[in-house]
């Protein structure tokens, strides 16, 4: 399968239809990350509830940001103490690419951050035009992996030029 989808498919087919249905890992990636809410039992929920629920069933949860989140977004965060040592977070300030990998066997990439707009759970009249692919193709889910990979494992480090802004570089560099 490979499917271009565009505005409210992306928070349907991914935030919604995929991610809770996570069984051993989910990588995320996203330039903005902000207090996304999402329907849960007919009620909007953070965003942060359903990662928070798949921690509790083990399933390994990475995040791969550009900028600390909002105040809102933190407000929520402290709801769900499991998520600070159950999710692994990185701030990159050079990562601009979104993608979602669940399992190793689906994968989003495309325009959408990790915000109510970027991913359509906002009305009509407030969400993003965003675009991206879904697949289950092989070759293009390691792809977006490995560009995730090298990232988060801090090759890439090295001549980024943006260390200084970098407070995980710093951490590492502390250890």
């Amino acid at each position: 399968m490979l499917e271009l989808i565009k505005d409210t498919q992306i928070y349907e087919k991914v935030i919604i239809g995929k991610i809770p249905g996570a069984e051993k890992f989910l990588w995320l990636a996203t330039a903005d990350i902000k207090d996304l809410y999402v329907h849960k039992n007919n009620k909007m929920v953070p965003f942060l509830e359903i990662l928070s629920e798949l921690i509790k069933q083990k399933v390994e949860i990475r995040l791969l940001h550009a900028k600390e989140p909002g105040p809102n977004f933190r407000k929520d965060f402290d709801k769900y103490p499991n998520l600070i040592h159950g999710m692994e977070r990185i701030l990159c300030p050079r990562v601009h690419f979104k993608a979602v990998v669940i399992d190793g066997n689906f994968a989003y990439t495309g325009s959408a951050n990790l915000t109510g707009a970027g991913m359509g759970a906002k009305s009509k009249d407030k969400r993003n035009f965003e675009a991206g692919i879904i697949t289950d193709r092989t070759e293009l889910i390691e792809a977006i992996m490995n560009q995730f990979d090298s990232i988060w494992n801090g090759s890439k480090c090295g001549t980024c030029k943006r260390k200084k802004f970098c407070a995980d570089f710093h951490e590492l560099l502390a250890k």
